[in-house]
């Protein structure tokens, strides 16, 4: 059975919804290709499509606590699934089938649908950008291209009487290049990607996608290590939103909170955490945008959830279990991987919102610092706030002019305390994208940021 309109009727799967304090069915059927060139050859590709139904139900028990039943089949069979539902739900009460409902359908309209496409052209794409990287660069030792589309059709039923079908293709373009010069070894990488369709191909300059990252590469093996210690920093909004998403994002997810493992801001609902001007926003609804999607995967309708505002926490990324525990509704951040997990509060498009200072007054104001145009990977300890990033692009700043590149630097700090400190924020707007990973689920995601200034921040380097 496909998820669609034509195929998915209530009626068919009414019976499943019978037990819990809530319960629901999520269909999904998929399918996807990837293809990895690397060696200047293809080596390999991966395509395959996945069906299956998951089935959820919450029970509160007598000391208030939430109990999660959860089980999926590899189908989407009405009959498999009651069978699944009955042993789920063996020795409980049941309860009547919710009354019939219309299906809400929510389409993405694609100008060029990804499969539509011969693997032979995604393939001659990947050998021209290679061609080009190793043609026009010097000291390249290796180049990775890695091209992915995924298409996925899902449909949510519940006890609160939602009906909802949804679709989500994405597309990602990703270019990694390692250069080596005297034993020395530098990588530089680009990734888009997007809620799009081919035409992220268009919106995207392919080729100067591989050339900034190739460029980025070779640049580095010339720069000289960066300087450790305490410095002021300045993060463009090119940067892309890394920042924000580990010091500050996971920790603002609720099932965090609850458990213990986010106690800077447990309890801190209304209390001041940043300077006035800071305003921090998850956003599902934005157009096309990796982390973008109509309703969450307990069919809970997109909206923007501000979580900072004016520098005042007012608000955790919540889905329906970590609602039911604090006593209110979820305000639609309830993710999964697919529908054999059960989803958890996740991040969508984390961004903080612009500011009102021009951009090339905070770089111009920097007397000696770090200047960081691109994160590299980074961690967060939630308990701790204690992150670490890797500064994939960055430049030693004098007088407010630019001096050389860096290489090999790293940020360190404690997430709260960094973003308390923040004092100026510009009004430009960068993103990055990425896929979130959290207990062994993998989302995708964006994280936005303007230009900042963060007045001390250790940077590890070498030391003078």
């Amino acid at each position: 059975m496909n998820v669609d309109a034509a195929s998915v009727r209530h009626e068919d799967w009414a019976p499943a919804l019978t037990g819990g304090e809530y319960g629901e069915v999520f269909l999904e059927n998929s399918r996807g290709t990837a293809v990895s060139f690397e060696d200047s050859r293809v080596t390999e590709i991966s395509s395959g499509e996945d069906r299956g139904t998951g089935l959820r139900y919450l029970e509160r028990g007598p000391d208030g606590s939430i109990q999660t039943l959860h089980g999926a089949i590899n189908a989407i069979d009405p009959s498999e699934a009651r069978r699944l539902a009955d042993s789920l739900l063996a020795g409980r009460v049941r309860k009547s089938p919710p009354p019939f409902a219309r299906p809400e359908v929510f389409r993405k309209n694609l100008l060029l649908v990804p499969g539509d496409f011969p693997m032979e052209e995604k393939v001659a794409l990947l050998a021209k950008l290679d061609g080009i990287i190793r043609s026009e660069f010097p000291h390249i030792r290796q180049v990775h291209l890695a091209y992915s589309e995924r298409e996925r059709r899902f449909a949510i039923l519940d006890t609160d009487g939602a009906f909802k079908i949804g679709e989500r293709v994405t597309m990602a373009l990703g270019v990694s290049v390692t250069a080596e010069k005297k034993g020395v070894l530098q990588s530089g990488s680009e990734v888009i990607s997007g809620l799009k369709g081919r035409e992220l191909l268009v919106d995207y300059d392919a080729v100067r996608i591989a050339r900034r990252a190739a460029r980025s590469a070779v640049e580095k093996l010339s720069a000289p290590v960066a300087t450790a210690g305490q410095m002021p920093v300045v993060l463009a909004s090119s940067a892309g939103g890394t920042f924000v998403h580990e010091a500050i994002g996971h920790s603002l997810e609720a099932d965090h909170v609850q458990e213990g493992t986010s106690p800077h801001y447990a309890g801190a609902i209304g209390k001041t955490i940043a300077n006035e001007f800071l305003t921090i926003v998850d956003d599902p609804s934005l157009p096309f945008a990796r982390g973008s999607f109509p309703f969450d995967d307990e069919g809970l309708p997109a909206r923007a959830t501000p979580l900072v505002e004016n520098g005042v926490l007012v608000d955790y990324l919540y889905d329906r279990t970590t609602a039911l525990r604090d006593g209110r509704a979820s305000n639609g951040h309830g993710r999964r991987e697919s529908f054999r997990n059960k989803p958890i509060p996740r991040m969508s498009n984390l961004y903080i919102a612009p500011g009102k200072e021009d951009p090339a007054a905070i770089l111009r104001d920097l007397d000696k610092g770090l200047w960081v145009t691109k994160m590299g990977g980074g961690e967060v300890n939630t308990a701790t706030g204690e992150f670490v990033f890797g500064v994939d692009e960055g430049y030693w700043v004098e007088g407010g002019k630019i001096r050389h590149r860096v290489r090999d630097a790293n940020m360190l700090g404690v997430g709260p305390d960094v973003l308390r400190s923040i004092d100026r924020l510009g009004w430009d707007m960068g993103w990055g994208v990425g896929t979130c990973g959290k207990q062994g689920q993998g989302v995708p995601v964006s994280d936005g940021q303007p230009t900042l200034r963060i007045p001390s921040l250790l940077i590890g380097g070498r030391e003078e």
